[in-house]
C-alpha cells in the first residue's frame, strides 16, 4: 500500500486534547492554546479537553495521564516548556509515557523553524510519539511556532497518524 492509499484512510475528524504548559498563562491570555484549538476546529477536528498547567513535572504528568485515560482523546497536543530553560520540563514529563517516538516530527519542526528564525531553532526540543495508542505532540509555546507546526505538520498529517496508530 503506497502513501496515497494510506492517505485515503486518514481520519477526517480527530478528537484532541490541548495542554498548555506555562507559569503565566491563563484561559484569557493563552494565545497559543487558543490558536491550536481554532486551527483544529477549522480543520474539521474537535477539542474534547483543554488544560493549562504549570511548568511542573507532576502537573504535566497529571494532565497527560488524564488525557491518556480519556477514551475520547486520540491526539494530545502540548504547547510550552520545550526549550532549554530550567523551568522547561515538558519533554522530561512526556518522554516516560512514550512507547514509540516520531523522530521526524521534531526534526521536521526544527527544519521548518530554521527557515523562519535561523539557528535558534536548534534550541527547540519539540517531540512527538505514541503512548497507549494515542499520538502526543509537544510544541514550543510561541504563537509563531504553534502556527508553523499546526499548518505545516500537524493538520496535514493528524488523520493519517491516527489511522496508522489504530490499524
Amino acid at each position: 500500500m503506497g502513501y496515497e492509499d494510506h492517505m485515503k484512510h486518514a481520519l477526517q475528524s480527530v478528537p484532541c486534547a490541548v495542554i498548555t504548559v506555562s507559569d503565566s498563562r491563563t484561559v484569557y491570555t493563552d494565545e497559543s492554546g487558543k490558536l491550536i484549538m481554532e486551527k483544529l476546529r477549522l480543520g474539521g477536528h474537535s477539542v474534547v479537553d483543554y488544560k493549562i498547567v504549570k511548568d511542573n513535572l507532576a502537573e504535566i504528568k497529571g494532565a497527560i495521564t488524564a488525557s491518556l485515560e480519556n477514551s475520547e482523546v486520540k491526539v494530545i497536543i502540548c504547547n510550552g516548556g520545550t526549550g532549554i530553560a530550567k523551568r522547561d520540563v515538558t519533554v522530561e514529563a512526556v518522554c516516560p509515557f512514550l512507547e514509540k517516538r516520531i523522530e521526524g516530527f521534531g526534526e521536521f519542526f526544527r527544519y521548518l523553524s530554521y527557515e523562519e528564525i535561523g539557528i535558534a531553532a536548534m534550541m527547540s526540543r519539540a517531540i512527538g510519539g505514541v503512548a497507549f495508542g494515542k499520538i502526543i505532540l509537544c510544541l514550543p509555546g510561541s504563537s509563531g511556532a504553534v502556527s508553523l507546526a499546526m499548518d505545516k505538520i500537524i493538520l496535514p498529517q493528524i488523520g493519517h497518524m491516527v489511522w496508522e496508530v489504530e490499524r
